[in-house]
């Protein structure tokens, strides 16, 4: 599976493309960081954010997104600007046709460290293990967004499967049904 995991931020926006199983070693295959200019209208940098992320789906074609979930701040100015990041991520997901999950930090941090409350140096470092690299990935937003794909792997990757085993229970009883409601029109048992 490959997954394409974005840190949301109107500043700096976090990408990180990475393959794996669930309970397998992940791989690496690019990180980036997405900035735009404070100074620069709002409209355009949410407009060169979403260019960016389609052009990065388009070159990695990953399988799904995951994206980080907006959580409360007392800054409300930096929790908009995250909310709207997130927002143009979700959108430039599913316009790919892509399933979009999205994640809180905690689960994030539980993910690749153990614990949910876990310092950003933790998972940095985590990251930098769990994907065999040479060198910690900087900026830290990076290191997150490769953190966001890692966790979506191992928790969405399983998910993923326990729905597909769960629809296909649920079309096997349907078919069951089926055929029983069938057997009793002609007068046979099923």
């Amino acid at each position: 599976m490959r997954v394409l995991g974005v840190d949301p931020g109107l500043t700096r926006c976090g990408v990180g493309v990475v393959e794996g199983v669930p309970g397998r070693p992940c791989t690496v295959v690019a990180y980036y960081v997405v900035y735009t200019e404070p100074d620069d209208d709002l409209s355009l940098r949410l407009l060169h954010l979403d260019r960016s992320l389609a052009d990065l789906i388009a070159e990695h074609r990953p399988e799904s997104v995951a994206v980080e979930r907006v959580f409360s701040q007392h800054n409300v100015r930096t929790v908009m600007g995250t909310a709207q990041a997130s927002a143009v991520a979700v959108l430039a997901g599913a316009r790919a046709g892509l399933p979009v999950s999205t994640y809180t930090p905690s689960e994030v941090k539980a993910a690749v460290t153990g614990s949910g409350q876990a310092e950003k140096a933790q998972v940095t470092a985590m990251v930098t293990r769990l994907l065999r690299l040479d060198a910690p990935p900087r900026p830290a937003d990076a290191a997150d967004a490769l953190a966001l794909a890692i966790c979506h792997i191992w928790r969405g990757g399983t998910k993923a499967k326990i729905e597909a085993a769960a629809a296909r229970g649920r079309a096997a009883a349907a078919a069951y049904q089926a055929a029983a409601a069938a057997g009793r029109q002609k007068g046979a048992r099923p």
